[in-house]
């Protein structure tokens, strides 16, 4: 079940990577049309008209996927924004109690996120509901991206209060600690 379970935040994690690769190119080609079409236009003293039709739909479709989908791995990797040096001035039974809590907190909060965007996802394709782009994408498709990482981030989340249980470290403060040196 580990590897299984590493597995699938790495996949996501690689898959947040594509994604904003996939920002980077449109950027990059709709940025080399318009020189073109500014180039164009010096010459001929009229633009082409070059563009990505609905690029700027796909790149903020693209960055939320990679947003959301980032979320496990980035958990899992001791990257999430964390107060670490209020829980290490607290007494190490209260620290652990609190370390429970905002786990188990944050579990609740990540798997209601969850449970409220699958309703929205199920919605959007039971209404057809449709960006207003020039490309009018369905919107369920975007919103599964965001759907999937929110799913992912709640296994890990429940993952991290699993491996509190059983009284081991959380995989974030084992990667803190090698960034700390200790």
């Amino acid at each position: 079940m580990r590897k299984f379970l590493d597995s699938l935040y790495l996949a996501s994690g690689w898959a947040a990577a594509f994604f904003i690769a996939a920002i980077c190119t449109l950027v990059v080609v709709q940025v080399c049309l318009n020189l073109i079409d500014r180039i164009s236009g010096l010459m001929t003293g009229t633009a082409i008209g070059l563009t990505i039709p609905s690029y700027a739909d796909f790149t903020g479709f693209f960055l939320a996927a990679a947003s959301f989908l980032a979320l496990a791995y980035t958990l899992r990797q001791g990257a999430h924004i964390r107060v670490t040096l209020f829980l290490s001035h607290v007494p190490g039974g209260l620290a652990r109690l609190l370390e429970f809590w905002c786990i188990a907190a944050a579990a609740a909060i990540s798997a209601y996120f969850s449970w409220y965007t699958a309703v929205l996802v199920w919605e959007s394709y039971q209404f057809h509901d449709l960006s207003p782009g020039m490309i009018a994408v369905p919107l369920w498709i975007p919103q599964t991206a965001m759907l999937a990482g929110l799913i992912i981030l709640s296994i890990a989340l429940v993952d991290e209060f699993i491996t509190l249980l059983r009284g081991s470290r959380p995989s974030y403060a084992e990667h803190e600690t090698e960034a700390s040196g200790e």
